[in-house]
């Protein structure tokens, strides 16, 4: 793609290491803010510049957040004897869209990839563990995608917790294999909640 200005090439370089962004929707986001005011140009970069700058992660469920807890893990209205985990924030903002979940999350940062090269290490089981180990838990909840990934993450996930007293659920397989959980409709992922099961339970079928 020939290029008028330098500074055009550079910024439709940048916009295209997005991703899902290729080099032609990278130009046309790129001149679409050339014909924008300004201000609103600033704003924007300022919006963007503030959070990479300011943005957290909560220290109890490591979700992403303004402040060092979440609204989630603050909040006296959720319980916070039922833990839920995830793979990632996307993940927290589609259970909360259901409106099916009161309690809180643990976000792991990924599921177990050994062709990737992504052990348990590499995420974040050992700080899951130990919550369940020092906090009054009563309830894990696994949900994460049904794909390969996600089922061995699960398998590991069970073998660290189940000697707690504590009950291990999966949501229910309504979500077909291969499916990640984001994607998934706020209807069925409810349900899906509102229907789990005993993660031992679910291996048998």
């Amino acid at each position: 793609m020939n290029f008028s200005s330098k500074l055009l090439e550079d910024a439709v370089a940048e916009f295209a290491k997005l991703p899902g962004v290729g080099q032609k929707t990278a130009l046309r986001l790129v001149l679409h803010l050339l014909n924008q005011d300004k201000g609103d140009v600033e704003k924007f970069s300022a919006t963007i510049s503030k959070l990479r700058n300011e943005i957290q992660f909560c220290q109890v469920c490591l979700n992403i957040s303004d402040h060092t807890v979440c609204e989630i893990c603050a909040s006296p209205k959720r319980d916070h004897s039922m833990i839920c985990v995830v793979e990632d924030t996307r993940d927290v903002m589609a259970i909360e869209n259901t409106s099916q979940y009161n309690g809180i999350y643990h976000v792991l940062g990924g599921l177990i990839s050994p062709m990737d090269g992504i052990g348990p290490t590499d995420l974040e089981v050992d700080s899951l563990v130990e919550r369940v180990k020092s906090t009054e838990i009563k309830e894990v909840i696994f949900a994460l995608s049904a794909t390969m990934e996600g089922d061995t993450t699960l398998f590991y996930l069970d073998k660290r917790l189940k000697n707690f007293d504590i009950i291990i659920s999966t949501i229910a397989r309504g979500i077909a294999f291969g499916g990640e959980l984001e994607y998934v409709d706020e209807i069925t992922l409810g349900r899906s909640i509102a229907t789990r099961v005993p993660y031992s339970n679910s291996l048998s079928k």
